[in-house]
């Protein structure tokens, strides 16, 4: 589990290390909070996120595959609800 500025989340995976909070809380937006998964990934050097719910978290690994630079660092997280 990680704490951040926008609520508590599960770990799901952290590819090469992608993961820094830092990061996450200066890029996150208000919009990424309906979302139960918020998925970074690294390219060009710049952290992009983007949001999943319940119902659509299938589609996680095929974002990655396509929009995603191949082979670049991305987390997985879930929101923990409190």
């Amino acid at each position: 589990m990680i704490e951040t500025e926008h609520g508590n989340f599960d770990v799901i995976k952290d590819y090469r290390e992608a993961l820094d909070v830092d990061a996450f809380n200066e890029r996150y937006v208000d919009y990424l909070d309906r979302y139960n998964y918020i998925v970074g990934d690294i390219s060009s050097e710049m952290l992009r996120l983007k949001g999943f719910s319940e119902e659509t978290k299938h589609m996680i690994s095929d974002y990655l595959m396509e929009s995603a630079t191949p082979n670049a660092p991305y987390f997985v997280l879930k929101r923990i609800e409190t």
